[in-house]
């Protein structure tokens, strides 16, 4: 798939949660095609620390507006620059990168996406790109508590939406691999989040015999391969994640 440099304008800026940042960026002409699971990187500018651009998964696209949606989660100097950018200002992104997600086989296969924390993002892209296909799947999102719940309204759109905490603030209390709903049978998961997580999905997967595929959230600092930031074991030995990611089926990851 075709790689660009765009400037791209800041449409909005929405704060959703004290951490967290929604950025619409829109452009003169008609976007790139773009995929869930793949992603941007993003140049940060006015930022004395930040000499790398950021990598930021692709959290939708709304054809119609021609926008695309990025979630920022502000950790670092780069990312709190990001967040303090406001209508009108101009964003630098190298797009689209990295791979995709496998569709499932059947039309009416029971798909289950599980996301926590910032890794909900490609969850949405990717809820939304099965929704179109004719599917309506199930939603898993956890958080530490109620209020790093994200965008509940919009996945609420493209599927059914059950939600954990781990203070019990909202939904089951505990992790999402402790709820309910992995009581019911699935053909297929897909997965985004902290590593722990992903790793307890996987292992859920395996035992169930499902497929399973996760975007791994390594440290991407080039997004094409070169700079070996992003590295990971797999059973065809070293990859960059990057570049043959950042989307791998479980049974090519050593967890």
């Amino acid at each position: 798939m075709k790689k660009y440099i765009l400037d791209l304008k800041v449409g909005s800026a929405e704060r959703l949660s004290e951490k967290h940042v929604l950025l619409k960026l829109t452009d003169d002409q008609p976007l790139p095609e773009m995929q869930a699971g793949q992603f941007a990187e993003i140049r940060v500018d006015g930022s004395a620390t930040t000499f790398l651009r950021r990598p930021i998964s692709i959290n939708y696209v709304d054809r119609a507006a021609n926008e695309l949606w990025l979630l920022v989660a502000m950790v670092g100097d780069g990312t709190r620059r990001l967040g303090q950018l406001k209508a009108g200002d101009s964003l630098n992104c190298v797009l689209p990168l990295g791979n995709t997600f496998t569709g499932p086989q059947r039309p009416d296969a029971r798909v289950l996406l599980v996301g926590g924390g910032v890794g909900v993002a490609p969850m949405l892209c990717l809820g939304a790109q099965l929704y179109g296909q004719g599917l309506r799947p199930t939603f898993l999102l956890g958080g530490r508590s109620k209020g790093d719940l994200l965008e509940l309204d919009m996945f609420d759109k493209y599927g059914r939406v059950c939600v954990t905490t781990e203070d019990g603030s909202m939904g089951e209390r505990g992790f999402v691999t402790n709820h309910t709903v992995l009581n019911e049978a699935f053909d297929r998961i897909y997965s985004c989040g902290p590593t722990p997580m992903m790793k307890a999905v996987a292992r859920y997967a395996r035992e169930h015999g499902i497929r399973c595929e996760v975007s791994l959230e390594n440290m991407m600092a080039c997004g094409l391969g070169a700079c070996l930031c992003c590295v990971e074991k797999t059973t065809e030995g070293n990859v960059c994640v990057c570049k043959d990611g950042p989307v791998f089926d479980i049974d090519r990851l050593l967890w």
